[in-house]
């Protein structure tokens, strides 16, 4: 099915959702550090991309504390962490900011990770899949949770390529960390 989708090698668009925030009061919204679940979901969803094997060429990465806070631990469940990019334009964007964005990644780079924030990370993955496998749409549609992550397989030559429909949802996964 995706062998037919395009031509150029299989790429990956790996969407992370930050893990849960907390809600200090007078702290801004973009200075919101991770919940105390959330510094145990981040590490979680860095073992699900490594157990997956779906670890990044490159991480986009919003510039929330949150989001910073997320990349930090789950990227430090691998043993080399890609090269991350912050940009302040993934912090509270909508699905064309989010492409724009995604449009000027390299073409060498196979698999990228984007973590960031809803409601605009859950709309980008319904934008993009024409399809999912199982029941990977519906449960996007139905929640895309913090720390959700979800896996998006297309063929294209260049990232620009990437457009609405044009990608398969292989895989959502909600990762949780274990209590101590």
């Amino acid at each position: 099915m995706i062998a037919r989708a395009g031509a150029g090698p299989l790429r990956r668009l790996v969407v992370l959702r930050h893990a849960k925030s907390a809600w200090p009061e007078g702290v801004p919204d973009h200075r919101r550090p991770l919940a105390p679940r959330g510094r145990r979901d981040a590490p979680a969803a860095g073992r699900v991309l490594a157990e997956a094997d779906f670890l990044p060429d490159l991480a986009l990465c919003s510039t929330a504390v949150r989001a910073r806070q997320t990349w930090d631990l789950a990227s430090a469940q691998w043993g080399t962490p890609p090269p991350v990019r912050h940009d302040a334009r993934l912090y509270g964007a909508d699905v064309p900011e989010l492409l724009e964005v995604v449009h000027e990644v390299p073409a060498e780079v196979e698999t990228l990770l984007l973590v960031g924030h809803n409601p605009g990370l859950e709309e980008l993955v319904l934008h993009l899949a024409r399809d999912g496998l199982d029941d990977t749409l519906e449960r996007v549609r139905l929640k895309f949770p913090t720390a959700a992550v979800a896996v998006l397989a297309w063929r294209g030559t260049a990232w620009e390529a990437l457009t609405s429909g044009t990608a398969l949802l292989t895989s959502v996964t909600v990762a949780r960390g274990r209590k101590e």
